[in-house]
């Protein structure tokens, strides 16, 4: 395919996934509010993120199998015509079912729409290699990340505005239009060649992710890393932030708001910064990630001990622009560590190790915010970023010159 093709299934990839994102949160804004509406309970409405989790675990772990018996691009583009059937049939019960039933049901579409996106993820972020050249690796990961994260923090504010206009009932049938839409071009994108597998060597398949990732020094220590990262990321969950800005802050929820939004600002700040200096990070990329995760970790520190609002508002944004300086390169390192063919596998077990980490350090978090305070919670945190800041300087010579 020549430059001008690659071109043209990137932006599909991009502007497909685009759509499905918008449709994403949408979904969720109608679902959340359509368990609270149902139950009154905040309890019935957090039990969501806890389904996602678990349903996206246990697709990490089996997507492998479907890797080399179905084309990258018809497991991503299959996964999302099953998300749009499942709308479909939400939409549908959601007229006709008693209101037990509906519950039922909703929670049922909630769980295996999170395991069609965990199949979907590493699906995603393997196929972008096949679609660019690997000089072009970087600007199309932060390009991607750009995508993404201004359609979730632009969605989760228009999706609560929508539903003062419109019920959560006909949310869901926009959402299922959306889903074709996303489906339609994911359709459209050209098939990639994917490595055959032995149909009676499951076993083999399965543990072909976590062979990579021990066997592989690069992607070892990513592994490592990533574990402390997740861990301490779970302290920006809503829940917990909002803790903080009653607690420690002293203040109301306008500035949990402003927090939350200056992080995600952040995220688009430095995926802008990955796409418009992307030769130059490149070159650097052990020096990037090294100093991103160290800074990431002194400010968080600073945040924890902090007791202005504007200034947490403030390092918020500095976390989320340092994060993803490290998380884009770290992608890009990923994607040129092993054969193309091989990423949807390692994906898949990076996926399950952070969805399975994710879920479990929640609980274990929120019991330390409640057990010391959410100060703590953040000094936890940063202690754990720094673990993964000395790890990062210690194996930083793994992480320079991987992009050919």
């Amino acid at each position: 395919m020549g430059d001008r093709q690659l071109n043209r299934n990137f932006y599909l990839l991009i502007t497909g996934q685009s759509v499905a994102n918008i449709g994403d949160v949408l979904y969720m804004v109608s679902i959340i509010n359509m368990i609270f509406a149902r139950t009154g309970s905040a309890t019935a409405a957090s039990f969501v993120p806890f389904t996602i989790t678990s349903a996206m675990f246990l697709s990490s772990l089996l997507t492998p199998l479907l890797v080399g018996k179905v084309s990258l691009k018809w497991l991503l583009a299959g996964s999302q015509i099953g998300k749009t059937i499942l709308l479909i049939g939400l939409g549908v019960a959601l007229l006709y079912l008693s209101e037990a039933a509906n519950y039922a049901w909703i929670f049922l579409v909630i769980g295996v729409i999170a395991f069609l996106d965990g199949c979907a993820n590493p699906v995603r972020q393997a196929l972008i290699p096949h679609y660019v050249e690997p000089e072009q690796l970087l600007k199309a990961n932060g390009i991607g990340e750009t995508a993404s994260q201004v359609v979730q923090t632009i969605m989760w504010f228009i999706g609560s505005l929508i539903l003062l206009l419109l019920s959560a009932q006909i949310l869901v049938w926009i959402v299922a239009g959306l889903f074709i839409l996303a489906s339609t071009l994911l359709c459209k994108l050209d098939d990639v060649a994917s490595s055959s597998i032995e149909q009676n060597n499951k076993w083999s398949q399965l543990k072909k992710g976590w062979v990579l990732l021990t066997s592989t020094p690069v992607l070892r220590q990513i592994a490592r890393i990533d574990i402390l990262e997740t861990i301490a990321g779970t302290v920006w969950i809503a829940a917990i932030i909002l803790v903080f800005v009653t607690e420690a802050l002293n203040r109301d929820q306008l500035w949990w708001g402003f927090i939350n939004g200056a992080y995600f600002f952040g995220l688009i700040i430095g995926s802008i910064y990955c796409i418009k200096y992307a030769s130059s990070i490149e070159k650097n990329l052990g020096s990037v990630i090294c100093w991103s995760s160290i800074a990431t970790f002194l400010v968080t520190l600073l945040f924890s001990f902090n007791q202005m609002p504007s200034i947490a508002v403030l390092l918020s944004l500095l976390i989320g622009t340092f994060s993803q300086l490290k998380s884009i390169p770290q992608q890009t390192i990923i994607q040129t560590s092993v054969p193309r063919e091989d990423l949807s596998s390692v994906y898949s077990s990076l996926g399950a190790i952070s969805t399975g980490m994710f879920g479990l350090a929640s609980l274990a978090m929120g019991i330390a915010a409640d057990l010391f305070g959410v100060r703590a919670a953040f000094v936890i945190s940063a202690s754990l970023l720094g673990g993964a800041s000395l790890l990062v300087f210690k194996h930083r010579p793994l992480f320079e010159g991987n992009v050919e």
